[in-house]
Parts: structure tokens; sequence; C-alpha cells
């Protein structure tokens, strides 16, 4: 999985759909989020659960433990190795979702160029990725080194067209338990190995190359190329 993605629509749009049974303690506010073009060390909005009550709140995309300092802080984690590697021990049971509306991925084009493909859902619905990460406790300070990193599966069916890696996505059934502190991490494990939606959910198309600046931003940016 490249390093882009886009998280534009509100977080009451990304929730909508989870049936969520009590209020949602909103920390990055009711309008949309408008992030087209979102990379590594962006801010971006991740749901948690903490006492039973979901939260939505701002992190920073990346993190790497406080023994790791002399390596660039990595932005995904393997699913094979994420549950028993020790690099991600101490974030391991600090699950998250990232709700996005899609990522990017580039790959080789016959001029020997890099070709940006958008993949989303195919019935545009938000895609919840699955992700684990550092954040601080409602009402603690927050830390230098606070972040979160997306999981990450094999591309199995068509879309190792356009990568080999993927984000492990959740339907919505399956959101609530992964967030549920109480979900005993073998049942973690099993949901990220097993019960992330297959291939044959999504769609892609060429975008224009403008997405490869993260500096640009905008709706142009997801429009489909010829």
């Amino acid at each position: 999985m490249c390093g882009r993605l886009s998280q534009y629509r509100g977080i009451h749009d990304f929730v909508a759909v989870l049936s969520i049974p009590d209020a949602l303690i909103n920390h990055v506010g009711d309008a949309p989020l408008g992030r087209y073009n979102a990379a590594p060390t962006t801010a971006l909005a991740v749901l948690h659960q903490h006492e039973q009550r979901v939260h939505a709140d701002n992190l920073r995309w990346g993190w790497r433990p406080h023994w790791a300092k002399d390596r660039a802080a990595p932005i995904n984690a393997r699913v094979e190795k994420v549950a028993h590697g020790p690099f991600f021990r101490a974030i391991w049971r600090q699950r998250l979702i990232v709700p996005v509306d899609n990522w990017f991925e580039w790959v080789d084009a016959e001029d020997k160029s890099r070709q940006p493909w958008l993949i989303r859902r195919a019935d545009h619905a938000p895609v919840f990725c699955a992700a684990i990460g550092q954040l601080p406790t409602p009402g603690a300070e927050a830390r230098d080194d606070d972040g979160f990193v997306i999981i990450t599966a094999d591309s199995a069916g068509g879309m190792l067209d356009i990568h080999d890696r993927r984000p492990v996505v959740f339907c919505a059934e399956l959101v609530h338990e992964w967030l549920d502190p109480a979900t005993p991490v073998e049942r973690a494990e099993q949901m990220l190995l097993f019960e992330g939606d297959s291939s044959e959910n999504f769609a892609w198309h060429k975008v224009g190359k403008a997405v490869g600046n993260a500096r640009n931003q905008g709706a142009s940016l997801i429009l489909e190329q010829p």
C-alpha cells in the first residue's frame, strides 16, 4: 500500500453506517474533513473505543517504538507479522479504525512513468481500515510519539494488478468487534487474517498525476482519467 489516501467526507458520514448505540465522542469537528490527498505524518481522523464509548480523534499517520529512533516511522504494518513481532508489541492491543474514502497506488505505465490509481469500495461506502496505534486516553496529554499504522495484507484477486499490498478493510458489522477492548487478541488476529473485505468489493480507476504532489488538494484529484 502506497502512502496516500483520501478522507474528505465528514466524520458523521463515516460513522452513520455503524449504528453506534451512544453518541459519538467527537473531537474532530462536524465539517467535512476535506483531505483529498493525505500523506504520511498527516493528522487523520481515527475511531477508537474507551469505556464503552466510540471516540473520534485526530492522530498522526506513522508510529515507531521509542527504541527505534534511528529509523523512519512506519505507516503500515504487515498482517503476517503485526501480532507476534516485537516492533509493534507495545501497540498491538490498541486497536483503531481509520475511516477513509479511498486510497491511491502507483504502478509503472507503458511510457515508464508512474500512473496513479484510486481504489475505493465499489458501492462508494466508507472504507474502514484496521489500524493500531498509540494515543492518549481521554483527558490525558498528547505525546510527541503518538501515532498509528494501517494494517495491510496481500492483495488477493484482481487488485493484485494495481499493487501487491492493500489495507485490511472491515465491513461495518466487524468494526465494533475490532474496536472493543474486550475482544481477545487471538480473535483480533483471526479477523485480520480471514475476515477483511475481499477484492471483489472494490473498484479502481486512473487519476491525474497531480495527486503525486501532497500539496495538491481538492475534488479534482479523485476524478477518473482516460
